[in-house]
């Protein structure tokens, strides 16, 4: 099978959110991509009844490197029914899914930018601030966690 091509990073954050879509109607959800424009919100998703619901941020990788890119505005999300869903698309592979918490990412960003910027530069300097963050889940811990989402209803 010949190998993909990098696919723009607009395009890559597109298909991601259709997998996301794709991947929560597959578990019998109902998924509804919004408006561009929609702030904060990739996705949005109800339970099987309709009764809970939760709003998805997508951010898409097109490899498998369990790393993503996040802006300062991450610290501050931490809605309590906003998830983050990290995909990768693995090139040519079927996508995988880190599903996670925003209190949990924003927790996580807050204090991996804190332990950089406190680190040591280039040549021992003090580094400068930026508005870039990154997300890792090395461990899997978050892989295929559609359980946090909490919209099934209690049985």
């Amino acid at each position: 099978m010949p190998t993909r091509s990098k696919i723009s990073k607009g395009l890559s954050g597109v298909a991601g959110e259709y997998f996301v879509a794709g991947e929560l109607s597959r578990r019998g959800y109902i998924a509804s991509i919004t408006l561009r424009n929609t702030r904060g919100v990739d996705v949005l998703v109800a339970g099987r009844d309709a009764a809970r619901s939760a709003g998805i941020q997508v951010k898409t990788n097109q490899g498998s490197a369990k790393g993503w890119l996040l802006n300062k505005k991450a610290e501050a999300m931490e809605e309590k029914g906003l998830f983050y869903v990290f995909v990768n698309l693995n090139g040519s592979g079927a996508p995988t899914y880190h599903v996670v918490p925003s209190a949990v990412v924003a927790e996580y960003v807050r204090r991996t930018h804190s332990e950089w910027l406190a680190a040591p530069g280039r040549d021992g300097q003090k580094r400068k601030d930026t508005s870039m963050r990154k997300f890792e889940d090395r461990d899997d811990e978050w892989k295929d966690r559609w359980d946090v989402l909490g919209l099934d209803s209690a049985v």
